[in-house]
């Protein structure tokens, strides 16, 4: 069975699956069990973004010390590729990161570093945890940095491949640095064993869970057959939606104010944005300053299911002030909606131990 659905439901089904309607989680786990990823990165204009995408979902009752300690203390979460997961999804991506397809020029780095692997690894077992200046760059070939991401030294290229294959994982962090350790000591030992195939199912299923709905074969939010089929108004192409999503589509909530991180994993799926919400989203923070139109790193604000303006905002630390450079229209606020975007931002400032500067 086909459902078909009109842009208002789709709206509400992401949105929904995504915990930014006004029934809000309790806690660091919660939101991660549902959203399946949280995006680390350091750009603090207002806040790091795992950080905001935990504040957006949870509020004022979140500290930045719930994260830690869901990660470091609980093992609730764990940390890979620049993201942290909730533990329930290891023994459904060990199988896919023990086969995980190498690039050719991977492969030929790793065939002439095969020591300096082997070496990384005895070190590690050896004396870890330890962070990545603790091990001693001993590799034969340096990799094609095409990227600019990893400098001349080769020991975080090499823990990180070694990370992405389950041989190693990321046991804390110091500051921004990550202290690694080999996985038997960082992950969990009785996990359940899946097929891949079975593993890949149930890893589209959660997937589709976070997202809500997704289009059919989306390179974005990539769910193969999991789900049920769908088609909303207006749109030609095929989706797939929850079961579960739809069971609670009817159900009565109302909508609020959500400040969003540049990185939140709803803004990554831009081709769903702009299908679903008609929102054309740009991250700003690389173009030349004269080419911005919102600001370095404005952060989208949704009002119920529809974006509706932009923030540019950024902590004068020294100060301890957040400062509104503007906020953004897209569509003209009524007095009501004015009132709670201001509220909302008095909040982030409150939650930021800062005061907000008059704008």
């Amino acid at each position: 069975m086909t459902h078909h659905l009109t842009r208002d439901e789709a709206r509400r089904i992401v949105v929904r699956a995504q915990l930014l309607d006004a029934e809000r989680p309790s806690d660091v786990v919660e939101v991660a069990e549902q959203l399946c990823s949280i995006k680390i990165d350091p750009t603090s204009v207002i806040a790091p973004a795992e950080h905001t995408i935990l504040w957006s979902r949870i509020g004022w009752s979140y500290e930045a010390g719930q994260l830690k300690k869901a990660v470091e203390l609980d093992k609730a979460l764990f940390e890979l590729d620049g993201t942290f997961r909730p533990a329930s999804l290891l023994p459904l991506m060990l199988p896919w990161m023990r086969t995980r397809p190498v690039r050719h020029s991977t492969k030929e780095w790793l065939a002439a570093n095969e020591k300096f692997r082997a070496e990384v690894l005895a070190r590690l077992r050896g004396e870890g945890p330890l962070l990545a200046s603790d091990i001693p760059d001993t590799a034969a070939v340096a990799g094609n940095d095409e990227g600019g991401w990893y400098g001349p030294n080769q020991v975080p290229r090499m823990l990180e491949f070694l990370a992405r294959t389950g041989e190693i994982a990321v046991v804390r962090r110091e500051g921004r640095h990550r202290v690694w350790d080999i996985t038997e000591r960082v992950f969990p030992q009785d996990l359940p064993e899946y097929e891949p195939a079975e593993a890949k199912r149930m890893l589209d299923e959660r997937r589709l869970q976070a997202a809500g709905l997704a289009k059919a074969k989306s390179p974005w939010t990539p769910v193969g057959e999991a789900g049920q089929p769908a088609t909303i108004e207006g749109l030609r192409s095929k989706w797939r939606v929850d079961p579960d999503a739809l069971a609670h589509l009817d159900d009565d909530t109302d909508g609020r104010v959500a400040l969003l991180s540049p990185y939140d994993g709803m803004l990554f799926d831009r081709p769903r944005l702009r299908d679903i919400f008609d929102f054309e989203y740009v991250l700003e923070q690389f173009k030349p300053k004269p080419q911005r139109r919102y600001g370095y790193f404005a952060h989208p604000i949704l009002i119920g299911d529809v974006f509706m303006g932009m923030l540019d905002a950024e902590v004068d630390r020294e100060n301890q002030v957040l400062r509104v450079n503007a906020v953004h229209e897209l569509i003209p606020f009524e007095p009501e909606e004015d009132e709670m975007v201001r509220g909302e931002i008095a909040d982030l400032g409150e939650w930021l131990g800062v005061r907000v500067a008059e704008f």
